[in-house]
């Protein structure tokens, strides 16, 4: 995933990460569609009309050349506070909150072609940019012959509460590293990078063993369609301002389950660490009702919402959706006045345990 990926710029560098994130875009846009979207080969009437549009709306996706999309919060400090409960130093901070509130996570995408018929070559450029209050925390870019990257280092210490490298604390000789620390624009070459991971025996992530082979990818579909079509019902909740809601509902714990119980044959062919929870690991999961809200603007899938407050005990009336926007991808080209770093100056020993290597 992204994340992973990211933390990588930080920690070694293989040459999977970087097919990782040449596909992991693409791939995250269609699947947050994509599971409740499969309810529209069967089902009942409305079922077949809702989730036909769902499908038309997420196709529409992949017909562009430009495609971003963002996940976040759109909650108030407050509510993460009374959601989160605890007291004392049990309790969330009130800064960390405040992050999470306005924090985003945004990937983008462009391509020669449209997103659905491009391969590799086709692609132009990709991006993930990490936004707080107040500015953004990281921002990667794979653009031509390099990767770039900027982390703004004293916010980032601001938020876990201890301090981080500094860029003083950097020997001599290792000036690119210190304009990383200082929030400016550095770059590494993607040949460098492949070949340190050639020389680590590392493959293409096309013929990992971590990947699902397309045989296993579809016997996983048809486990989610099958499931999914049993447990979710969708219904047209209206149109307002131009923009069609399609609201998909389930019970949270009778659809993990009866998820993990089809997907259960197949565990030996998932890749290894990919433990199934079995119905006694999910007895504890909450039974209520929760509801998924599709945005469909000019016919093209718009946003996904989710209210986490409703698997929340006794919480009433707080509202923290978790909400997934689409749209057209920003500026994500090479960005100028980047200073060029070598590759072994990103592995050293004060990065390599940094806590941003896992954001």
């Amino acid at each position: 995933m992204p994340p992973t990926a990211a933390g990588s710029l930080i920690g070694p560098l293989r040459e999977t990460d970087i097919s990782a994130i040449r596909t992991t875009t693409l791939t995250a846009a269609g699947c947050a569609a994509l599971l409740l979207a499969t309810t529209a080969a069967c089902g009942t009437v409305e079922n077949l009309t809702a989730g036909q549009k769902i499908t038309k709306a997420a196709d529409k996706l992949g017909e562009q050349k430009s495609l971003s999309f963002e996940l976040g919060l759109e909650a108030k400090p407050d509510a993460l506070l009374d959601l989160a409960g605890g007291q004392g130093d049990e309790a969330m901070p009130p800064t960390v909150a405040k992050a999470l509130a306005g924090a985003h996570l945004a990937f983008s995408v462009r391509s020669k072609k449209p997103l659905s018929d491009s391969g590799e070559k086709d692609f132009v450029g990709m991006g993930m940019k990490l936004s707080v209050p107040g500015g953004t925390l990281a921002e990667y870019r794979l653009a031509g012959d390099f990767v770039y990257f900027r982390l703004d280092m004293q916010k980032s210490s601001e938020l876990m509460g201890f301090p981080l490298p500094s860029p003083k604390d950097l020997p001599k000789g290792e000036e690119g590293l210190a304009k990383a620390l200082e929030g400016d624009w550095v770059k590494v070459d993607v040949t460098d990078l492949k070949k340190n991971a050639s020389g680590k025996g590392s493959s293409d992530s096309t013929g990992s063993k971590d990947s699902l082979d397309e045989k296993t990818q579809r016997k996983v579909l048809k486990a989610l369609r099958g499931v999914i079509a049993n447990d979710v019902t969708l219904r047209s909740a209206g149109t307002e301002n131009g923009t069609e809601h399609i609201v998909a509902k389930a019970s949270f714990r009778e659809l993990l389950t009866d998820l993990f119980d089809k997907l259960g044959p197949l565990k030996g062919e998932l890749p290894p660490g990919a433990g199934l929870p079995t119905a006694k690991d999910l007895k504890d999961a909450p039974a209520k009702k929760v509801a998924v809200d599709f945005s469909l603007t000019n016919g093209t899938l718009s946003k996904i919402s989710f209210d986490l407050a409703t698997l929340a005990d006794g919480k009433k009336g707080a509202k923290v959706p978790l909400v997934v926007k689409f749209g057209k991808a920003g500026d994500i080209g090479a960005p100028s006045g980047a200073t060029e770093v070598p590759l072994g100056e990103l592995g050293g020993p004060l990065l390599s345990g940094a806590p941003m290597g896992g954001f």
